[in-house]
């Protein structure tokens, strides 16, 4: 998924109320919209190296957009708002070989009048739902976790995951590592331990799990290797 323009660099400041974001930018302070409403654990230190967008829509209140931070020489996206895309875009491109036999993409599916999500793939033989879900935090070298924050909404995802198969559809959630120094995914359960046994009462249930790495750069990210998971 291709940037519409290079992004800009800057330092971080500090972050604040959920979704705004100060950065030093050519000597001078700005406010960015911070696009993740996760905890960002690990990320947020001062003095930082960003990367954030712009944008020319005189609607907007922020005209910037924080896109990555570079964590020990090694960048992380972390807009959740471009997670599906990515996804999208390798779907397209039968880049996530467990999902290739599907040829048909819809986004934004509704299961129940309370959930939604985000793909329905089928074929001629099956049906399958795919929740897609941004991991950004590392807490041990080349160990990737989720979440990092108790997520009631992750949670249930995984419960209507586990309904949608016994009804027959395939049901798969994607854990999309928005970094590219890690080889191993696992759950956080000293974050969340309900999401946690949630997941694993998941895979009893046929759930299955897939994690992917991505490849950044200040004019793209997409998809990179299959990371193994615990």
């Amino acid at each position: 998924m291709k940037f519409k323009e290079r992004l800009l660099q800057g330092t971080l400041i500090k972050r604040y109320k959920r979704f705004f974001i100060d950065i030093k930018h050519q000597k001078k302070t700005i406010t960015a919209h911070c696009p993740n409403s996760g905890s960002m654990m690990g990320l947020l230190e001062t003095g930082n190296k960003v990367w954030f967008s712009q944008s020319n829509d005189p609607k907007r209140k922020l005209k910037y957009t924080l896109q990555i931070i570079e964590i020990n020489n090694k960048m992380v996206g972390i807009n959740t708002h471009l997670t599906n895309k990515i996804i999208l875009e390798s779907l397209k491109e039968k880049k996530i070989k467990n999902l290739i036999n599907f040829n048909n993409i819809k986004t934004e599916v509704k299961f129940t009048d309370k959930t939604r999500f985000d793909f329905l793939l089928n074929n001629d033989k099956d049906k399958c739902f795919l929740e897609v879900k941004n991991v950004t935090l590392v807490r041990k070298n080349t160990l990737a976790e989720f979440p990092d924050a108790i997520t009631s909404r992750g949670t249930k995802h995984l419960k209507e995951l586990i309904n949608a198969k016994k009804m027959g559809y395939q049901s798969y959630i994607l854990y999309l590592i928005q970094r590219e120094d890690c080889k191993s995914f696992k759950i956080a359960k000293d974050i969340d331990e309900e999401y946690k046994n949630t997941y694993e009462k998941a895979l009893k249930n046929g759930v299955k799990v897939l994690c992917y790495d991505c490849k950044l750069s200040n004019e793209e990210i997409k998809i990179n290797n299959q990371i193994d998971h615990e």
